[in-house]
């Protein structure tokens, strides 16, 4: 997994609730990249889950929580694939793919299944490059010299509190007020414009960061 200084600052990771679950998995030995992959079969099950939303409209409401329940699992397991690693000392170069590469898939799965919920596949793929556009740019500068750069406005993890609002919304909202694939669509422009955004001012910081250190 990520050294210290590369990890994403995430303030549950202090929460005392936190702590004991992952003093639990480390106790046990768990994997921290078995939790990765777990997070990221998460993503995928969230990601058609979503995408089921259009294809079984009968099953919609709990299809949306159930999306909104496995975007929040795929999160917890972001999580603990870095405090286990750290807990058990075997933080690693290798376990880094673990931790970057089913980020991407999960990303991607989420958004295009949003896309399909929104009857615009198309518009999917795109917020999904984009939200990808962030991490490169991250990743980029990181391998330039640059200090890793976490920050938003659409980071991963607003990402998936659009989409996990999104989704609870219209799972839980009565049947009255029923949104249509618009309001999905709505979401995906916002994640889109707003992950362009953040590749943006990420690269404009990295810049920034590299002429000061030179």
């Amino acid at each position: 997994m990520q050294n210290e200084a590369d990890r994403r600052p995430i303030a549950a990771r202090s929460l005392a609730l936190t702590q004991r679950i992952a003093a639990g998995l480390v106790a046990r030995g768990a994997s921290p990249n078995g939790i990765s992959l777990a997070g990221m079969a998460a993503g995928l099950g969230a990601g058609l889950a979503l995408a089921a939303t259009a294809w079984r409209p009968d099953w919609a409401g709990p299809l949306w929580v159930a999306g909104a329940l496995l975007v929040q699992l795929r999160l917890a397991a972001n999580l603990f694939d870095g405090m286990v690693a750290v807990g058990r000392g075997i933080a690693s170069a290798r376990g880094e793919l673990f931790n970057v590469v089913p980020d991407r898939i999960s990303d991607t799965a989420v958004l295009v299944g949003l896309g399909v919920a929104a009857d615009d596949v198309a518009f999917g793929l795109a917020a999904a490059l984009a939200a990808m556009m962030t991490a490169y740019v991250r990743t980029a500068a990181r391998a330039a010299g640059a200090p890793s750069d976490f920050s938003g406005p659409m980071a991963k993890q607003q990402r998936m509190a659009v989409v996990t609002a999104l989704a609870l919304w219209c799972g839980l909202a009565p049947s009255a007020w029923s949104p249509d694939a618009s309001l999905a669509w709505a979401a995906l422009v916002l994640i889109a414009l707003g992950a362009l955004l953040t590749a943006g001012r990420r690269l404009v910081r990295a810049a920034s960061a590299l002429e000061a250190s030179s």
